[in-house]
């Protein structure tokens, strides 16, 4: 009963961090508009490495070696992921996007099951074909493949491998440690990526409170909840749940952001939230929450 209880409360903690994630879209998209993509990328991921390291810097000398090279493979992952897919929204419809993105809920059990060897049920297959189905009808209003939807595409397999890496990495022990290191690699690799040309900051105090905001909440405590969370859980459930992110995108674009709400965005909305109630109240058999270790 106890287990049970710690992965519900996992599931709750994965539904808030989506729920913030989704907060962020509209924030982001009028920011983008006076600040590069990854400048924005590298001054959010320093603001939330360093808020981390002063509040626990002990935490990451806990790890161990082999926990810091996993906890820095799982950034650079995060990390170049961020950089793809920010650079393929500039390419391609932020609703293609969307969807692309979201077929790390595909991916994911199908690595789960090549590099961990996790057996998936037919229930839980179900419930991630529902998902993506889901995100299709609620994010999908024509398609075409080219250069960005190609880089949004290479963004959603490393999400997936992230996730796949967090399930076999992570302990509720070195959350906090290995949520620090992810979060620093990531703000080195944004920041070596807009070292070029220089990197823009935000203008005003708005555009820096917005920046702060998405610094603390949908980094830093996001990769936190989903680090600890991942302890608990297996990847293919984390993936399924994380699914919810462009249900509150479409969501708070409602409540926000002026749009209105549609039959599609309805229709798949439910769909997505129909998948995530399967794999909570279906029956899972022992072997899918079973986490293989790989070794670095």
């Amino acid at each position: 009963m106890g287990e049970r209880r710690t992965a519900l409360l996992a599931t709750l903690v994965l539904i808030g961090i989506t729920a913030c994630w989704g907060s962020t879209f509209f924030l982001i998209h009028d920011l983008l508009d006076r600040v590069p993509a990854v400048d924005f990328l590298a001054v959010r991921f320093s603001i939330a490495g360093v808020l981390l390291l002063v509040v626990a810097p002990k935490a990451v000398l806990r790890l161990s070696p082999r926990a810091r090279r996993q906890a820095v493979v799982l950034g650079g992952l995060y990390g170049v992921a961020q950089i793809l897919q920010t650079l393929g929204l500039a390419h391609t419809p932020a609703s293609v996007s969307g969807f692309i993105t979201g077929m790390y809920v595909v991916a994911t059990p199908l690595f789960a099951a090549v590099l961990l060897h996790n057996r998936i049920t037919r229930m839980t297959w179900a419930a991630v074909l529902l998902a993506f189905a889901g995100l299709a009808v609620l994010t999908l209003d024509g398609f075409s493949i080219g250069y960005g939807e190609a880089l949004t595409f290479v963004a959603a397999m490393l999400y997936a491998l992230h996730i796949v890496g967090l399930g076999a990495w992570s302990n509720a022990r070195d959350a906090l440690g290995m949520s620090i290191l992810q979060v620093v690699a990531v703000a080195v690799i944004c920041l070596v990526a807009s070292a070029p040309h220089g990197i823009v900051l935000p203008a005003n105090t708005e555009d820096w409170l917005a920046v702060v905001y998405m610094a603390v909440f949908p980094a830093a405590l996001a990769l936190l909840g989903q680090t600890w969370a991942q302890a608990h859980l297996s990847a293919t459930r984390t993936a399924i749940v994380m699914s919810m992110e462009p249900v509150f995108a479409a969501l708070f674009a409602v409540l926000f952001g002026g749009e209105s709400p549609t039959f599609r965005m309805l229709t798949g909305g439910l769909m997505v939230l129909a998948a995530m109630l399967i794999v909570e109240v279906g029956p899972r058999r022992k072997v899918e929450a079973e986490v293989p270790h790989i070794a670095v």
